[in-house]
């Protein structure tokens, strides 16, 4: 449980910092997201998640 909570406090420091630094591109970045189609953007996060769950499962049993 705490690695999670670690996860989602690097998640939105990192988002934070990208807005923070950014704000007009990530704007931009926002606003052509809508012309991406539904089915891209769930392959997408599909992958992502699928390579997020092979690399924490990788580190959890490399350092135990």
């Amino acid at each position: 449980m705490k690695e999670l909570i670690i996860a989602f406090g690097l998640f939105f420091f990192i988002e934070g910092v990208l807005y923070a630094i950014f704000p007009s591109k990530m704007k931009n970045m926002l606003k052509k997201l809508e012309l991406v189609k539904d089915s891209h953007l769930r392959s997408g996060g599909l992958i992502f998640a699928v390579v997020g769950f092979i690399i924490i499962y990788y580190v959890k049993n490399l350092y135990e």
